[in-house]
């Protein structure tokens, strides 16, 4: 990541609208080199971003800026206009920016396009010149900036005109728009842009909340979180096949909640299941009889189009911890391979290493503790490889309270919600029930552990 103290700092500045002095966090270097984040956030617009206490004003504060990409050896150098600075002093402040910038290069890579810089007259051009680099077609450039131009001119109005301007564009609203707004998001909080990112949300929510598009993406959500409290609230009860087959039969008029159901609770459609539903058609008629057996016809289609999917995410997964495991820094790799690490890969590493322990493997386990270890560090809270490993490792259900009072500190809200994304995970993985009841035992302990906990707490 970018230090703030090289090239994010809070400065005062005048604020464009009413000229007063504000404090505002201030980027001026994109390296590509030091943040794989900088080339998004300044396609974006999403960076330097300020509201100013005096006049209300919110948008982006124009600075001068230096983007560089060694990989493709591109220096761009962009001075805004309407700062009115003469062209004599434009280069004295943009030196030192680009000095800065070859500095942190080894002496090797300290190449001749160090001394010729490409200055971009527009913020359009800039964007322009360095997605030519990625082989983007105008056709491809100007429907992207079409989008970005759409999010820049929505941030720099106020919340209350945000509507009007998002009606008017509504054409430009579909998923591509949405997942690049994701990214900006990402980009910007990632970057410790703290209010560009809270800008974004805001837009994010509008869009969402003012277009047809967006209402069905909501729609969507709410149907998914719909199927997913119906499922846990079965599972904290004991969930059975016919608890199972009920909630499916309910969602079957809604393919949301039918796909989410599956996709979650796919090692409970097994063949129990099967004969139980049809059993259950046997003993209908007529309609209900149709319905039930379309619904089986539906079922085993999507179960066959999940194991496969399953199947080629494990694939993925195992072929890059191997590579991984096959480099002389592990850790290093780790974090150079976190973009493709996801839940998949995290459970291929916790059987890789559950297979370890039960073969001595201790130079294999070694290495895949480096793995877990330099996982940990970055991941998101509650993501404790090894604690869950130690969990399921437990033998009975004292041994399983034992280890959860040694790592009462590790036992957070965070780290519940990681236990049950895994649960739901591996629920998907046919012929895993053996796995699916221990981490439904140890689910439930972590419950009433932190039940327990937050009882004490109050008292």
């Amino acid at each position: 990541m970018i230090k703030e103290s090289e090239t994010m700092a809070k400065t005062t500045i005048s604020c464009p609208q009413c000229k007063q002095p504000i404090v505002a966090e201030i980027t001026r270097i994109f390296d590509a080199a030091e943040d794989p984040q900088a080339k998004q956030i300044l396609l974006s617009g999403a960076y330097n971003l300020v509201q100013c206490p005096h006049c209300g004003y919110r948008g982006q504060a124009p600075t001068p800026l230096v983007y560089h990409d060694p990989d493709k050896e591109l220096l761009l150098t962009f001075f805004p206009p309407e700062l009115n600075v003469p062209v004599n002093q434009q280069q004295q402040m943009i030196g030192p920016l680009i000095n800065q910038v070859m500095e942190k290069q080894p002496p090797e890579k300290r190449k001749a396009y160090f001394l010729n810089p490409e200055t971009m007259l527009t913020r359009q051009r800039l964007a322009e010149r360095i997605l030519e680099e990625d082989g983007v077609t105008p056709e491809m450039l100007k429907e992207q900036q079409d989008r970005l131009s759409f999010l820049q001119r929505l941030a720099g109005v106020t919340v209350e005109a945000r509507p009007e301007v998002i009606r008017q564009e509504e054409e430009l609203v579909d998923e591509q728009l949405l997942l690049i707004l994701q990214r900006l998001i990402q980009s910007a909080a990632a970057a410790g842009e703290e209010e560009s990112a809270k800008v974004l949300v805001e837009l994010q929510q509008q869009i969402l909340e003012n277009t047809e598009f967006g209402q069905k993406i909501l729609h969507q959500a709410q149907e998914q979180q719909a199927a997913m409290d119906a499922l846990e609230q079965a599972s904290k009860a004991g969930l059975t096949r016919e608890a199972l087959l009920d909630l499916i039969i309910d969602a079957a008029e809604s393919e949301i909640r039918l796909v989410t159901l599956v996709s979650m609770a796919r090692s409970g459609l097994d063949y129990s299941f099967f004969q139980l539903l049809t059993d259950r058609m046997q003993h209908a008629s007529g309609e209900q009889q149709a319905q039930l057996m379309a619904l089986r016809d539906k079922l085993l289609e999507m179960t066959h189009e999940i194991d496969q999917a399953i199947k080629e995410q494990e694939d993925l997964a195992g072929q890059l911890l191997d590579k991984i495991l096959a480099e002389e820094n592990i850790e290093e790799a780790t974090l150079q391979a976190l973009p493709g690490i996801n839940e998949v890969f995290l459970e291929v590493l916790r059987a890789r290493i559950q297979a370890a322990r039960k073969a001595d493997d201790q130079e294999q386990l070694k290495k895949l503790q480096q793995v877990a270890g330099a996982i940990q560090k970055v991941s998101a809270p509650g993501a404790n490889i090894e604690l869950i490993e130690a969990l399921i490792q437990a033998k009975d259900v004292d041994a399983i309270r034992a280890v959860l009072e040694e790592n009462a500190e590790e036992i957070t809200d965070e780290f519940s919600q990681f236990l049950y994304s895994l649960l739901s995970q591996t629920q998907a993985q046919e012929g895993r029930q053996d796995m699916v009841e221990k981490l439904q035992q140890v689910y439930r302990q972590v419950l009433r552990f932190t039940m327990k906990r937050n009882l004490e707490k109050a008292d």
